[in-house]
């Protein structure tokens, strides 16, 4: 592989670099590092500091992931570099998620250094009219990619004799094919049927945005709740172009196996799909912020007197959230954007399972 190709997939690795090292600057002002702290206390020098350290740490680890990749790489084959990729991805995920604990730990250490935290009076605030506004945009929208998948299925099935009784099913980076898959009903649909699964999958998350456990801050519940409602809105639109841009890419790969598509194009369009979604996510997270923290309100001020209720002890390592007696089943990722699930909810359980024998059993039954 050439050195161009390697820059690109240390370049791949940069969205991830960069969420690593911006987490705890994108987590709601009331929490840090899955510790639920008073608003005000997420501006002391001490806190800010720790922030800073987390960030050059993994600064630090992406450098040396880089470096090792572009090191251990060189002139080997394309498979080669396919495993150590995946193998280095996966230490970043495992070594950040380790430099997370470290400060967890302290952060818990610093809580109960500051006993006065605890005695201001905790309240759970509940806006009774939120689930009445517009959480999310409508699930109609989920109608096109749904009969963009149905489309797919059509096109594929009246021209199945043009298919190619073996056709190419994996490129390398330089448009070659390096895979090949024999014709049959069975493999020709799989495209498509990916796309009703995907289309579902984006759906439920979409279903989430509007469902998910109401969160309103105790010390400005006004500017809380409008962060809130923004955030939901804006993942929401993300979900729905998201889902419906992959599922009209595969609609393309699937018929660069009946018609003859330049591979250029075949190439270039994944390339621009993925690069823009990955930008997307970056700045809707800067701009953003978990649960809208970064949104500007003009609306309230924070008074300090009073703080969240503290639900720590719910929390384990301050990323699972684990309560039997809430009823909820989805609510904000205390470190992160976006949602977790009640690990202590029995249908949490039963969502993932689902979600995951279908994702490995639909390739297993058509493939």
């Amino acid at each position: 592989m050439n050195t161009t190709n390697l820059i690109f997939l240390v370049a791949m690795m940069i969205p991830i670099f960069i969420t690593v090292i911006f987490i705890p600057f994108w987590t709601r002002k009331t929490e840090s590092f899955g510790v639920s702290i008073p608003e005000k206390a997420y501006h002391r020098p001490d806190i800010k500091k720790m922030r800073q350290k987390y960030a050059w740490t993994n600064v630090l680890l992406a450098l040396i992931t880089s470096a090792t990749f572009l090191l251990l790489a060189g002139g080997h084959d394309e498979d080669f570099i396919g495993i150590l990729f995946a193998i280095l991805i996966g230490i970043v995920l495992v070594a950040s998620f380790a430099v997370y604990l470290v400060f967890h730990k302290q952060m818990k250490e610093l809580k109960s250094k500051n006993q006065d935290w605890a005695q201001k009076p905790q309240l759970v605030m509940v806006d009774t009219g939120f689930r009445n506004q517009k959480l999310a945009h409508s699930n109609y929208w989920f109608v096109i990619p749904f009969l963009i998948s149905i489309v797919t299925v059509v096109i594929t099935l009246i021209n199945y004799q043009q298919i190619p009784d073996r056709y190419p099913s994996h490129y390398n980076l330089s448009g070659e094919a390096t895979n090949w898959t024999h014709k049959s009903y069975r493999s020709v649909l799989l495209m498509p049927i990916m796309q009703i699964y995907l289309t579902l999958v984006f759906l439920f998350i979409n279903t989430i945005a509007s469902k998910a456990k109401q969160q309103v801050s105790a010390e400005n519940p006004e500017v809380s709740i409008r962060q809130n409602l923004i955030f939901r809105r804006r993942w929401s639109l993300f979900t729905i172009i998201m889902g419906t841009a992959l599922v009209s890419m595969f609609l393309l790969i699937q018929l660069s196996i009946i018609y003859p598509i330049n591979q250029q194009v075949l190439m270039i369009v994944p390339l621009v799909f993925t690069v823009g979604i990955l930008a997307w996510t970056i700045i809707l997270s800067i701009t953003t912020g978990q649960g809208g923290s970064r949104i500007p309100v003009k609306t309230g001020s924070a008074g300090g007197t009073i703080i969240n209720r503290d639900d720590d002890r719910y929390w384990k390592l301050g990323m699972f959230y684990f309560n039997k007696n809430d009823p909820a089943i989805f609510l904000e990722k205390r470190f992160g954007i976006g949602w977790t699930n009640n690990w202590a909810h029995p249908l949490s359980w039963i969502f993932i399972l689902v979600i995951i024998l279908l994702a490995v059993g639909l390739p297993m039954l058509l493939g």
